[in-house]
């Protein structure tokens, strides 16, 4: 059973400050079943009321087991029906108040078309001021990021949620001096493996049996973290840096 509170009595005794934890332990237990968490994914779903960890008088984030089993519910939510944080909210607020709202089925209107037509069904998407307080970035940065391709809106203007790690990743490297402008390179080489991993599950991908299609794209996931992996070690090898 899910346990939801919101806030809570303080810091108070020692058993329960020993079972808090800062915000880097959790994100090390979520990463298991959500790799591609992040801190600033953490503060944002704060920032969205959707958890409310106590604070130390110093103002450091403490984190409950409530907490974190919070945590992971909001992002199965997300993973698992694509749900948008404003729903994920009302489904944690009726559970406070001892309802049941009905969870919608995985996947998102338009999933059933997109299946039948053979065309794979897009991941959890965000709108741009989610993206913008998410990653940390204004406007500009993220204008800037958009016209050297780092970043890319969808048609109908919202964003992939891989575009939050995109962003995080952009500004790190930005504490190194690179510049987006630098990153073009690594725009284009990403698009050159994309297009060889197309290649190979692309007859797959128009096949008509649905599995088969089901098929390529576990396989392009698989490929994709093949040529992640062999991009890091050549990387890693050209600058003289040992491997792990």
């Amino acid at each position: 059973m899910l346990h939801t509170p919101r806030g809570g009595a303080g810091i108070g005794t020692a058993t329960a400050d020993s079972r808090l934890m800062s915000i880097g332990t959790v994100l090390n237990m979520l990463r298991d079943e959500f790799p591609e968490v992040t801190i600033s994914k953490i503060r944002f779903l704060e920032s969205e009321g959707l958890i409310e960890p106590q604070r130390t008088p110093s103002g450091y984030r403490k984190f409950s087991p409530d907490d974190v089993e919070r945590l992971a519910h909001v992002l199965r939510m997300q993973r698992d029906h694509y749900l948008p944080l404003k729903v994920i909210k009302e489904q944690l607020d009726a559970l406070e108040r001892g309802e049941s709202l009905p969870v919608p089925a995985p996947g998102r209107p338009g999933d059933a078309a997109a299946a039948e037509s053979g065309d794979t069904p897009t991941a959890a998407r965000i709108g741009r001021d989610e993206l913008l307080a998410a990653a940390g970035i204004d406007e500009a940065e993220l204008d800037e990021w958009q016209s050297y391709g780092l970043i890319a809106p969808l048609p109908e203007g919202a964003y992939d949620a891989s575009a939050v790690l995109v962003a995080e990743l952009v500004g790190e490297l930005g504490r190194f001096g690179i510049e987006p402008r630098h990153l073009r390179v690594m725009r284009a080489a990403a698009d050159r493996e994309a297009g060889l991993v197309d290649s190979v599950v692309a007859p797959l991908k128009v096949h008509r049996n649905p599995q088969t299609r089901a098929l390529a794209q576990a396989r392009a996931k698989e490929l994709a973290g093949l040529t992640v992996k062999l991009h890091a070690a050549l990387v890693q090898t050209a600058l003289g840096v040992r491997l792990p």
